[in-house]
């Protein structure tokens, strides 16, 4: 893709957002649980106790786009990033704008703005390392 649009950067984001949410947890390593397993009764099964949904963690190349995206955000100031990232996770623009002390308008505003700022950024022509 040669030339990036405010609307393919916006599904980027998105498509980042959720290849985040589909990474597994972090854990800290080191504990351990020493309770043994509860055998619950079938009325205790029947209750409700239901297993989360089973997610299957992003393939590799998802994770490297993702981390491309996530690069793209040290462009940007601190309450851009908020924003930008805010609107990627499909946040109300009221929601948005409430956080941001503004209008719905000024909102969406700077977020046009800061996504024209990326993709300024990333259509420049990068330079070489080492030529010249």
């Amino acid at each position: 893709m040669t030339d990036w649009t405010i609307e393919a950067v916006a599904e980027r984001l998105i498509d980042a957002d959720q290849i985040a949410r589909r990474l597994p947890p972090v854990r800290v390593q080191g504990y351990y649980n020493v309770w043994p397993l509860f055998v619950r009764t079938e009325y205790e099964r029947m209750a409700g106790d239901d297993p989360p949904p089973r997610r299957f963690p992003p393939d590799p190349k998802a994770v490297d786009r993702m981390l491309e995206t996530m690069s793209w955000m040290q462009w940007l100031e601190q309450e851009q990033r908020h924003l930008v990232w805010m609107r990627a996770q499909r946040y109300s623009w009221s929601d948005i704008a409430k956080r941001n002390a503004c209008s719905v308008s000024t909102a969406q505003r700077r977020w046009q703005s800061a996504l024209s700022a990326l993709c300024k950024r990333i259509n420049q022509p990068r330079e070489i390392a080492g030529s010249g």
